[in-house]
């Protein structure tokens, strides 16, 4: 019997390692730092988070924003208001999946 709930949790877990998260086709690829409290850097300008503001590691955890102290690469959605609303920092694996940055003309 035990034999048997092993491989359902062994199956479960391996189930549930294999999801992936899904990032919305709109979001925007950029690159965050935090700077203080609500706001962060983004692509060199200071944002603020809107409220309720989520920021997801590579790893899909939630974590909080003084966590991003070096510039990471992401990809977010701004709410209404013009907000930084969401952010996924980029696994290595979805960093190398992106297209080629064009050349400088």
């Amino acid at each position: 019997m035990r034999g048997l709930a092993f491989v359902v949790l062994l199956s479960l877990a391996a189930a549930a390692a294999a999801q992936l998260r899904t990032i919305p086709p709109e979001a925007k690829l950029g690159q965050i730092r935090h700077l203080q409290e609500m706001q962060i850097e983004l692509d060199g300008k200071p944002r603020f988070l809107s409220a309720g503001a989520q920021i997801r590691d590579a790893d899909n955890r939630v974590v909080v924003p003084a966590s991003v102290q070096q510039k990471v690469q992401v990809k977010y959605l701004l709410d209404q208001a013009g907000q930084v609303h969401r952010v996924w920092i980029l696994s290595p694996r979805e960093t190398a999946t992106l297209p080629p940055k064009p050349f400088p003309k």
